[in-house]
């Protein structure tokens, strides 16, 4: 086989994130939340203080919390989850019960297994916990659509520029 390059995707180290991966769960909502190609990423500071964007992390890890950071020689994405009350939903709000995921991953690292793996990792935990869904909002034109469906996830719902999706656990 000289001269292929292998399929086989890279599987990062994947732990659990703890409350020191704050600012790094942060950064990663930031590349979420400016995932187009092309298109600059605005500073952390500028994301977190938009409340609807800012609540996916201020105060990590608050009571329920959970999520999951991988690892090359350095952290490349993280994958997390948190519960919304009904006056303070996000983007993929389905009722107080169900945690909404969040996922982001550094560009250099994309396409490899990382979103993969943080998401297998999440969903395990989630069964852990005795959770029995997990849902996420994704715009239409998101790559990532393609992941979230091959891992299950159903589209439940589309409103405005957002797609929500859910996945049963357990």
């Amino acid at each position: 086989m000289r001269g292929q390059v292998s399929e086989t995707p890279f599987v990062p180290n994947v732990r659990a994130a703890t409350p020191q991966d704050a600012a790094f769960l942060q950064e990663m909502l930031t590349i979420a939340a400016d995932w187009r190609p092309g298109s600059p990423v605005r500073p952390v500071a500028e994301v977190i203080r938009e409340p609807a964007l800012g609540h996916y992390v201020i105060g990590w890890p608050r009571h329920g919390d959970f999520g999951f950071v991988a690892e090359m020689e350095h952290p490349v994405g993280a994958a997390w989850c948190r519960l919304f009350p009904a006056h303070d939903p996000g983007y993929g709000f389905v009722d107080e019960a169900t945690p909404e995921v969040s996922i982001g991953v550094r560009a250099e690292a994309r396409g490899g297994g990382v979103g993969t793996s943080l998401l297998t990792a999440l969903v395990r935990d989630a069964g852990r916990r005795g959770l029995t869904a997990l849902s996420l909002s994704v715009e239409p034109d998101n790559p990532a659509i393609r992941l979230y469906e091959r891992l299950g996830f159903q589209i439940v719902d589309q409103l405005g520029g957002g797609i929500t999706m859910t996945l049963s656990v357990g």
